[in-house]
């Protein structure tokens, strides 16, 4: 199964694909209809605390990723929204966040986290 990353605000629906947000706070100015059917998976997203500690500078994105890596190894929401996908018919997985920066986020740990399954 592949498995993509994209700014929920530059996404555009895929026929085959199953998309889910994986961001812990809706994403700000994005209306629920244009989400419509996107499945929106708080569970997988980094823990509160976490996620704060990153973007407030606390933390740098190597050590975030490790935990955040930690995070997930010790869950099952990881195989849950595989097994989602699979169950839908997908072939793509596409991980929807709302984050600026496209090269180090919590979506890209994810993507590989979910790939190692």
């Amino acid at each position: 199964m592949d498995i993509r990353c994209e700014r929920v605000y530059d996404w555009t629906p895929e026929d085959g694909t199953f998309p889910v947000l994986v961001d812990r706070l809706w994403p700000r100015g994005v209306k629920k209809e244009r989400l419509a059917g996107v499945q929106w998976d708080k569970d997988i997203a980094p823990s509160p605390d976490l996620r704060k500690d990153f973007h407030s500078g606390a933390l740098g994105f190597e050590e975030f990723s490790g935990r955040y890596t930690d995070e997930l190894e010790g869950s099952d929401a990881g195989q849950e929204l595989l097994a989602r996908a699979q169950e839908a018919g997908a072939s793509v997985v596409v991980l929807l966040y709302a984050s600026k920066d496209k090269k180090e986020n919590h979506a890209r740990v994810l993507a590989d986290y979910l790939r190692g399954l």
